[in-house]
């Protein structure tokens, strides 16, 4: 069975039946469990089954007359050709228009300028050269049918095969302002010259250089959406320096292999990821940890790809190329959100399925109703006919929500913010309820030995090494406080024989024949251990803030070590914040009560559930969704996975692990509380813009067709122009993405 995702590039595209159309025609496919078309970025993603095969999919999309192309592994490259292709289409296009522009306007003059008293050639004149009139007009059209033959071509097929489109309502309308013209002109050369007053070519000229001309600013202003991947990956340099055999050679980034000696020197940017292996610098980690002060790099420390040498010279390894390195996932996450629908989007994806037959069959009512209830002329049958196609394009309708997932999620991406998915993007606007792990995330997660308490004849210096000794194997946050403290007292660590953790409770470890158990009151309990009156010890230096642990060797107590993690200096700022929006904070720690009391003190927590186990986390989640409440987990994403699944949105604070990455919708490269408000800000002011969106999509539609039918004018009032329809269904689309660019501009700190 194939679980991953397949991406593929689109082509052909016009509006939201573009996008729906194929979306239905791939996920008939059998092999396809599930298939998503995004109008914005061109990209259709297909979640396979069992016996799928690409080929499938590239069928049955040409059979829907579209083109489709399977993305490969992205290079940086490729990404550089991507931006250049779509420059050179928006400037083929700026050509296309100008050709076209260049016969519709003297096409407008002759038709009209009469009627406005503008100054006309005698050998045009309708009255007196007929044949010349209405033969100029013609030459004329041609032009513009012919820059614009792909909207035929691409209408007349997806009408034929019953998914009709945007393509099809200007290829049915101008086509039936065109024949009817040509009509005309038959009827000048035999003679008829009343038919100079009954010919559409004008309109047929205007709509498709307006339509192209609509095409092309929104294309243009799309391209702006995507500047944030853009600018990641700018990040890395295209070349880098390597040693190879024992030759220093200069190579393209991209073929850079694991193992590789990378040389950097000041002021370059490091081009994957990688182990110092020699040297000394400082490295500018900013852009991927928000911290501003250059970071210590020494032999064996860890490089990221796109982070900025500062001052010296260093060799290291590279461990993760291409594809793997943290920007390139970062670029990936950023493309899967940017590529992804909210569901918000739902509404507009199904009215755009039926929207387009439904405007065939008004645009043949109205026409009707007008030739045969009301005794209009043909022509004037023919122009409503028209104008209702032109107007109620529906591609306003399909840009409204990816056009600002685009630029939202880029946006948060230019700040660190890595929101994964449209749905991420719109639940966090919903949130009531921030639930926040204390340790890395409230706090910083590096704390530091306070206090060594011994309660037999064991000495200070004895029980600490004693402790050291048995954390020496493991990776949790207090065991590192205490090995660094035995480190800087320079104390002699015993090796370990045996080692296991308890999760929530503490370590068991064999020392030298002894048996060491180090934890909470509740691991004490477990072994039958006595602590008597030094639970008031425990109950003290938890008033404190501090993380107490009980040490027994061999089942009895010997002593009591504690260590302090201090609150991060934006904590305080960014839960008060997080208040000021309505939002209930809480604050869930495996801590003891007194701990975590002390902590939330100095945080401004109000709530605060502590004595939590890791397991237990996703339960108090749970909990609270029962009580009608919408929660965002906000935790480190190694233990606190199981929560930030269970919460509506789970966010994962930290340039952290895989795991984070995995198991979190938002992804928080700072490692800052405050990004927890962008993200939550930015999301409501994503979907506000959304709203507005479609907003004026739907009114666009909703006041343009009953116009373009002629409601208006039944009443007395005018009668909408094909050619003015066709401005305003461009500009419609123009307005939505141009409201989208505007996400541009949010302010991330307020």
């Amino acid at each position: 069975m194939e679980n991953d995702k397949k991406e593929y590039k689109l082509s052909g595209m016009t509006c939201a039946a573009c996008a729906m159309t194929i979306e239905m025609v791939v996920k008939e496919l059998s092999t396809v469990e599930d298939a998503t078309v995004n109008l914005a970025t061109e990209k259709l993603t297909v979640l396979p089954k069992e016996g799928f095969a690409s080929e499938q999919v590239l069928e049955a999309v040409k059979e829907a007359g579209y083109q489709a192309a399977e993305k490969g592994e992205q290079k940086q490259s490729d990404y550089a050709k991507q931006v250049a292709e779509k420059k050179e289409k928006v400037r083929q296009m700026a050509s296309q228009i100008w050709f076209a522009a260049g016969a519709t306007v003297p096409l407008l003059y002759i038709s009209m300028g009469s009627m406005i008293g503008l100054p006309f050639p005698s050998f045009l004149d309708h009255m007196m050269h007929p044949i010349a009139f209405v033969s100029a007009q013609l030459f004329l059209t041609l032009p513009a049918i012919w820059v614009g033959w792909g909207f035929y071509v691409r209408g007349f097929r997806n009408l034929a095969k019953w998914h009709p489109n945007m393509d099809s309502l200007i290829a049915v309308g101008t086509s039936a302002a065109f024949l009817y013209s040509l009509y005309s002109v038959v009827q000048v050369l035999f003679g008829h010259h009343t038919f100079v007053h009954q010919l559409y070519f004008e309109s047929v000229g205007v709509i498709i250089t307006l339509v192209l001309l609509g095409k092309y600013l929104e294309d243009n202003a799309k391209g702006r959406t995507s500047q944030a991947i853009q600018s990641l990956m700018s990040l890395v340099p295209n070349q880098a320096t390597v040693i190879r055999y024992g030759e220093v050679v200069t190579i393209d980034t991209e073929d850079i292999k694991v193992g590789d000696i990378v040389r950097i020197k000041p002021g370059e940017r490091m081009p994957v990821d990688g182990v110092v292996i020699s040297g000394q610098t400082y490295v500018d980690e900013s852009m991927m940890t928000g911290e501003s002060v250059p970071v210590e790099k020494n032999v064996g420390d860890v490089i990221t790809s796109a982070t900025m040498n500062q001052t010296g010279s260093i060799d290291y390894k590279a461990t993760k190329v291409s594809s793997d390195t943290t920007l390139a996932q970062i670029v990936h996450l950023v493309e899967e959100a940017q590529g992804s629908k909210a569901p918000i989007a739902a509404m507009a994806d199904k009215i755009s399925l039926y929207f387009v037959p439904l405007v065939l069959g008004l645009a043949v009512l109205a026409a009707l109703l007008w030739y045969v209830l009301a005794g209009e002329s043909l022509q004037f049958s023919l122009s409503i006919f028209i104008a209702v196609l032109v107007i109620a394009c529906p591609c306003a309708l399909g840009l409204a929500t990816p056009t600002a997932i685009m630029v939202g999620t880029g946006k948060g991406a230019e700040n660190g913010v890595l929101i994964k998915s449209g749905e991420a993007l719109e639940a966090a606007h919903l949130v009531d309820v921030i639930v926040l792990d204390k340790t890395g995330t409230i706090t910083e997660g590096k704390p530091s030995l306070t206090d060594v308490l011994t309660f037999s004849t064991i000495s200070r210096e004895a029980l600490l090494s004693l402790v050291a000794s048995s954390e020496q194997h493991s990776e949790h946050p207090l065991a590192i406080a205490v090995l660094q403290a035995a480190q800087a007292e320079d104390l002699s660590l015993a090796p370990v024989t045996d080692f296991q953790a308890i999760s929530g409770k503490g370590i068991i470890a064999q020392v030298e024949a002894q048996e060491v158990l180090i934890g909470n009151e509740s691991l004490m309990r477990q072994y039958q251990i006595e602590l008597g009156e030094h639970i008031s010890d425990l109950i003290f230096l938890s008033h404190q803030g501090k993380t107490a642990m009980f040490v027994a060797l061999d089942r009895q107590l010997v002593g009591l070590v504690a260590v302090a993690d201090q609150i991060k200096k934006n904590s305080r700022e960014a839960i008060a914040k997080l208040q000021k929006m309505g939002l209930e904070v809480v604050m869930l720690t495996g801590d003891r009560e007194e701990t975590a009391q002390a902590i939330a003190r100095e945080a401004g927590v109000d709530q605060v559930i502590a004595g939590v186990f890791p397991d237990g986390k996703a339960d108090v989640v749970r909990t609270l969704q029962t009580q009608g409440k919408k929660v965002a987990m906000v935790g480190d994403g190694i233990n606190d996975a199981p929560a930030l699944v269970q919460a509506e949105v789970g966010i994962a604070i930290g340039s952290g692990t895989d795991v984070a990455i995995d198991s979190a919708d938002i992804v928080l490269m700072h490692s800052d509380l405050l990004d927890v408000v962008t993200a939550i800000r930015l999301s409501q002011a994503t979907i506000k813009n959304i709203k507005e969106n479609l907003f004026w999509a739907f009114a666009y539609n909703t006041l343009g067709i009953p116009v373009a039918m002629g409601l208006l004018h039944v009443f007395g009032g005018p009668l909408l122009n094909p050619m003015l329809a066709g401005l305003a269904m461009s500009f419609s689309s123009v307005s939505v993405v141009t409201n989208a660019l505007r996400l541009r501009r949010f302010k991330i700190k307020s």
